[in-house]
């Protein structure tokens, strides 16, 4: 897992699968870091609330998309 710091949510930290994919997209993390720690929380609620591996995925994939 990558060892950069990356900005978390107000009650929840950044999950490593996420935290993968926005270190690769330097874009989508540098929009990520200008959220609100609020919205960095709910973006993680949501990646984190998906019941199957390739829900979380998608929902992973479209942070990157929705934030550029």
């Amino acid at each position: 897992m990558p060892k950069k710091k990356i900005a978390s949510g107000v009650v929840h930290d950044v999950p490593p699968d996420l935290k993968k994919t926005l270190i690769a997209d330097g874009e989508a993390l540098a929009l990520w870091e200008g959220l609100t720690p609020l919205a960095r929380n709910e973006w993680i609620c949501w990646v984190e609330d998906a019941k199957m591996d390739s829900t979380r995925l998608k929902r992973i994939e479209r942070v990157s998309s929705d934030l550029e």
